[in-house]
């Protein structure tokens, strides 16, 4: 008896040929996934090269001229502040009592020029080839090359120990409300950024302020970076200078909680 009944072909098995195998599926949709991303990588790069496109490139020239706009609308701010302030003292009905009471919280505030002896402080990056330059320290990682946020934080606050009655960091005067902040190798400062050297000058007492420098923690460890790996530290009498008055808005901005 022949068994070909018992084991049918695939031409006689109408339901075996209807069966499609769960790896046929699989293959399929892994196909359809790959043409998919496909797809979407072309319509978003606009058959450009993802990695090189120049419009992805821009962002670091976007920063800087929207810093060299603030700084137009800082000097722009602060003429039309003097014109007020001219207006307003020729008539505004007040006392000499009064005018005087104002103008020493103008120049407490950090508003108004300020003239008097000042030092500066330079800070700098150390070269990008620079070795140890001391027995004993390991060989430099890049980050000890760099200016960081502490460092300049640290020359800021030690000259306020110091006594200084205003302080200018690059051209723009610090009021209570400015924050220095780094981010990567920059330095953003009330809207406009910043490449080192960074100069940080100080109205007031030369000697005391140099004290305060020597006597900071902060700047006592900066020292050995400078020693070791040549980071960049300059001290300089600057004589007689004049700070500029801070131009920008005086308005607090805060968070608020969602409604």
């Amino acid at each position: 008896m022949s068994n070909s009944a018992d084991f049918p072909g695939p031409e006689s098995s109408p339901a075996r040929r209807r069966r499609v195998r769960p790896v046929r599926i699989l293959t399929a949709g892994v196909f359809a996934l790959a043409g998919l991303i496909f797809f979407t990588s072309f319509d978003t790069a606009k058959g450009t090269n993802i990695r090189t496109d120049a419009s992805l490139l821009k962002l670091s020239d976007l920063i800087h001229e929207r810093s060299r706009k603030n700084g137009e609308l800082d000097e722009s701010n602060g003429a039309l502040r003097e014109d007020i302030e001219s207006l307003a003292e020729r008539d505004d009905g007040s006392t000499r009592a009064e005018d005087d009471k104002l103008a020493d919280l103008e120049r407490r505030a950090g508003t108004q020029k300020l003239k008097g002896e000042a030092i500066t402080v330079t800070l700098n990056d150390a070269p990008p080839d620079a070795t140890a330059k001391l027995p004993g320290y390991p060989e430099p990682q890049p980050d000890y090359l760099v200016i960081h946020q502490q460092d300049l934080q640290a020359v800021v606050n030690a000259m306020w120990q110091g006594g200084a009655e205003g302080i200018k960091v690059m051209d723009q005067r610090l009021i209570s409300t400015s924050a220095v902040r780094c981010v990567g190798n920059t330095l953003i400062l009330q809207g406009r950024v910043y490449s080192p050297p960074y100069r940080i000058t100080a109205v007031g007492d030369p000697e005391k302020l140099k004290k305060a420098l020597a006597a900071s923690p902060a700047i006592q460890n900066y020292m050995v970076y400078v020693n070791v790996y040549g980071l960049g530290w300059k001290v300089e009498d600057e004589g007689t200078v004049t700070l500029p008055g801070y131009s920008g808005t005086v308005d607090l901005h805060y968070a608020k909680p969602v409604e």
